[in-house]
């Protein structure tokens, strides 16, 4: 990688070298080219100006005045004789064979001067003046050997520091990268090096403010999701073992007694715990499973419209079916999006912890508003504690430690009640009432408009 990236540094500046020394090239040699035709215009419009202002006589002899250093001047008659010159050797041969028409100027590019011996490169500029005796064509013959010769030793200049250029850009590329491809390497070794085992270990993170430093902080982070996600799973793993087993130690002694009994009465006698340990355990595989689907985003839920209320009537009769304790309902009609069954479970599941805590009475309010619907489900029991109110819906959690499993429950419930909720996009959250009793809210959003 460290010689790819330098070739291709070497490559795109030797590309950029070339066509920016070209194009510098160019319009350097227009410019110098445009600047000495500005100049012999300029003289030839003066030699213009002074012929009609003074006659031909005056300006032939004020030529050797205008003619500006590497110029030669000439006035050709219309008989294409010479009439004046700005050098003696050119008195004779007119210096170009364009004739322009009056008010017309021509040019020339000569490679030499052949009635001069003048071996340089010439610009010729040739205007066209009438007189009484007819039309009059002044010459203005301007070198340009000294601009081809800049634009030639710029070019060499160019072609001979372009090699030491790309070396001195390939050697900064190598060094450059190879720091970067370090650091990098470094990273790599790190992250190599971190296992299931080993996922407290972080990465270090060098103080150089750029792409580098933004990669480890990201795997840092990244490290920590893993990390966090990690403890999660084994404490549920561990969680749902310990559950499980009393159940399966329940079912094991009471197999081990019923075989001991050769009259066979034992089983008869177990039927009732059997039963119950086996529901019990079909339920808690039901509930690990459903926060399975829940934290793989498979947790599938119908999306229709469906009367909460109803839902709501249907699970408090349930709840009065098996409780003692007093239940009061304030509902009115709602209507929402959303999964029946999954829905009633969420109140099922939230009615059996107020059923659990309620010393005496149950209260249930359901609401609605433009922007949501609202279900209040409240028991006279003591709040949760404000810094449980988060935990509680955690799985395995029981705020109350001391309460048997068969009396409170997996701790499974409010999980999976907040894990539904956030698959209709809603909330339940711990509260407390004006009254200081325990208060349960759930939130779900109206229905989409048809």
């Amino acid at each position: 990688m460290r010689k790819r990236a330098t070739a291709a540094a070497v490559v795109a500046v030797a590309l950029a070298l070339l066509v920016g020394g070209i194009t510098l090239l160019v319009l350097l040699q227009t410019s110098l080219i445009a600047s000495t035709e500005a100049a012999s215009r300029s003289t030839a419009a003066d030699l213009t100006a002074r012929i009609r202002d003074n006659g031909l006589r005056d300006a032939v002899q004020s030529l050797p005045e205008l003619a500006h250093s590497g110029e030669y001047v000439q006035i050709i008659g219309p008989s294409d004789t010479v009439v004046g010159s700005s050098e003696t050797a050119s008195n004779t041969i007119p210096l170009t064979s364009l004739r322009p028409a009056a008010g017309q100027t021509l040019t020339q590019d000569v490679s030499s001067l052949q009635s001069l011996g003048d071996p340089d490169d010439f610009l010729l500029v040739a205007t066209g003046v009438r007189l009484s005796g007819g039309v009059y064509t002044i010459v203005v013959a301007a070198t340009v050997q000294v601009q081809v010769d800049t634009v030639t030793t710029v070019g060499w200049f160019m072609l001979g520091a372009t090699p030491l250029l790309l070396i001195i850009v390939g050697v900064s590329v190598w060094v450059l990268v190879g720091r970067s491809l370090r650091q990098v390497e470094r990273i790599r070794g790190q992250v190599a090096l971190i296992d299931g085992r080993r996922l407290d270990e972080r990465l270090d993170v060098p103080p150089t403010n750029d792409e580098i430093q933004a990669l480890a902080t990201t795997m840092n982070t990244m490290l920590d999701r893993l990390q966090t996600s990690d403890r999660k799973q084994r404490r549920f793993v561990s969680d749902a073992s310990h559950e499980l087993r009393s159940p399966l130690a329940t079912l094991s002694a009471s197999v081990e007694i019923a075989s001991a009994d050769p009259s066979g009465s034992a089983w008869l006698q177990m039927q009732d715990v059997l039963s119950g340990e086996t529901a019990r355990m079909r339920y808690l595989v039901d509930d690990l499973l459903t926060l399975a689907k829940a934290d793989d985003g498979g947790l599938r839920t119908a999306a229709e419209d469906v009367d909460l209320d109803d839902i709501l009537d249907t699970e408090v009769r349930r709840l009065r079916s098996t409780s003692g304790h007093r239940i009061v309902v304030d509902a009115v009609p709602a209507r929402i999006t959303g999964d029946a069954q999954r829905l009633g479970q969420v109140l099922r599941n939230v009615l059996d912890n107020a059923d659990r805590h309620a010393r005496a009475g149950i209260s249930i309010k359901l609401i609605t508003t433009p922007d949501a619907t609202v279900v209040q489900i409240d028991n006279d029991g003591d709040p949760v504690p404000a810094a449980d109110r988060l935990r509680i819906f955690e799985r395995f959690v029981r705020l109350d430690e001391s309460r048997s499993r068969e009396s409170g429950g997996s701790g499974l419930g409010l999980a999976i009640a907040a894990g539904i909720m956030a698959a209709h996009h809603g909330t339940i959250t711990a509260k407390e009432t004006n009254t200081g009793h325990c208060r349960f809210e759930l939130v779900l959003p109206p229905p989409a408009p048809p």
